[in-house]
């Protein structure tokens, strides 16, 4: 009998070492270029899932027999970097008096805003929120919307710029401070884009806002409903292999058209080195991916230095993952960043981050 049962222990453990193994690999990933391998450039999505059974097979083992929690244990320790990226865990700090406050937001063309008669709850919140610099992806590019918003925000902020892809939505600032220089940042891209906005902020210092949005992930509308089925069994076995296939490949295109992006805006931030940057956006890749490591080798991610939890951004459609991003360089100093799940205006949630300018 004891001998089956150190047969079962050393089968879990086994278990539970194979997960650590897959999650290591997948959690290092995001070094992987998706240019080259674009099959790999997504497995970073399924890293929440091996990190969640490794953590059970932690409270198994301090149930069952604590001195083997050790493996598990190991695991969390050799995962540190991708298990800090994906959800950090920091101290809540306030920010300080003066700060400013970054908006990035993903306003779906403010598509749940029907009619100019009923009340915009985008704006409303942005109203409430009164960031100081508002970053907005999939803006609208015309007709009565663009109207009536430009109306709004034009009593809350004196400068804004709208820059438009041939194609695709536009991305938008709105700013208290002037903006004085706009720079396109030039890659492929089938309807997306990025710009450096240059503003004049307090103490006649210049800070650049570059505001992305990167490619879609190339998948329809009929494409997430299929995934969405298919997670709740409403498919049969073969169509939902073929899906998967589909889906997947789909993923691995869009991947290998937004590292290059990723690559252009860090060479813009590289040739700026030393300038006061902010960077905000809609990455349209997980936490675990090339575009955010690319990113965050030149600046600060401002989500893992001062946030708590997966922030999840993107909830439409079974896909629930962190896409939206503020970076900074080493100018400011990142407090309280945050995914705000209260509005579900779009089908993403507005990241907002407060930043203390640091003293020289």
């Amino acid at each position: 009998m004891k001998n089956l049962q150190d047969f079962t222990v050393r089968l879990i453990a086994g278990g539970n070492i194979a997960t650590i193994v897959c999650m290591l690999l997948i959690g290092f990933s995001d070094r992987i270029n998706p240019v080259s391998h674009p099959l790999l450039a997504n497995i970073g999505l399924f890293f929440p899932v091996f990190l969640a059974i490794n953590v059970g097979f932690l409270f198994f083992w301090l149930i069952v027999r604590k001195r083997m929690a050790v493996i598990p244990v190991v695991g969390l320790i050799l995962a540190f970097v991708p298990v800090r990226t994906y959800t950090p865990l920091n101290m809540p700090e306030e920010a300080p008096k003066g700060s400013l406050k970054v908006m990035s937001y993903n306003v779906f063309n403010f598509s749940t805003w029907t009619s100019p008669d009923e009340p915009c709850p985008i704006l409303d919140y942005v109203e409430a929120q009164r960031p100081d610099i508002l970053c907005m992806q999939e803006f609208c590019s015309d007709g009565w919307k663009k109207d009536r918003i430009l109306e709004r925000l034009g009593k809350l902020y004196s400068h804004h710029r709208i820059t438009d892809p041939k194609g695709g939505d536009p991305i938008a600032i709105f700013s208290r401070f002037p903006i004085i220089r706009t720079d396109t940042i030039h890659y492929e891209s089938r309807a997306n884009n990025s710009a450096a906005y240059h503003l004049l902020t307090p103490g006649g210092d210049t800070t650049i806002v570059v505001v992305n949005h990167f490619e879609s992930t190339g998948l329809s509308k009929d494409d997430r409903r299929r995934f969405k089925a298919m997670l709740k069994g409403d498919i049969e076995r073969k169509e939902a292999e073929s899906e998967s296939r589909n889906i997947w490949r789909k993923l691995a295109e869009a991947s290998a058209i937004r590292a290059p992006q990723a690559d252009s805006v860090a060479a813009y931030v590289e040739r700026h080195e030393g300038k006061s940057i902010i960077l905000t956006g809609d990455f349209n890749d997980s936490p675990i991916s090339y575009v955010r490591h690319r990113l965050a080798s030149v600046l600060t991610d401002c989500y893992v230095a001062s946030a708590n939890g997966p922030g999840i951004s993107y909830h439409y459609n079974a896909f629930y993952v962190r896409i939206d991003n503020i970076m900074c360089s080493s100018h400011w100093e990142p407090y309280a960043c945050r995914v705000d799940n209260g509005i579900k205006a779009s089908d993403h949630y507005p990241i907002i981050c407060s930043l203390e300018r640091k003293k020289e």
